[in-house]
């Protein structure tokens, strides 16, 4: 079973037993967090956008850490003015384990 799922305003596909990186969530480290922005469910050929369908759907995902990701260095310059900015940023982020997906009354994972 798979679904796609919005957080932090990116998409995302999973599956159970899947993990990955999402924006920084306000969860502790091992909580449970529920995901109700479901966009689409199904499996191979047979996939669902029903509003009827996605409103029923939630993924619950466990937290497994949160941190810090690679530097992005920011450098703005333009010629011949003497003007040269370096600004540097790292975007914080969750670390989630997908355990489930649930529609309806039906569980799909571990």
């Amino acid at each position: 079973m798979l679904a796609v799922i919005e957080t932090g305003g990116k998409q995302y596909r999973v599956a159970p037993g899947d993990l990955l990186k999402v924006e920084r969530l306000d969860a502790k480290e091992g909580d449970t967090v529920e995901i109700q922005k479901v966009l689409a469910i199904g499996e191979g050929k047979d996939i669902s956008v029903e509003k009827s369908t996605l409103d029923k759907a939630k993924v619950l995902a466990e937290v497994v850490s949160h941190g810090k990701s690679d530097k992005v260095t920011v450098f703005k310059m333009k010629r011949r003015k003497n003007y040269r900015k370096t600004r540097g940023h790292r975007q914080l982020f969750t670390q989630i384990r997908v355990k489930e997906i649930k529609v309806g009354g039906k569980k799909y994972g571990t």
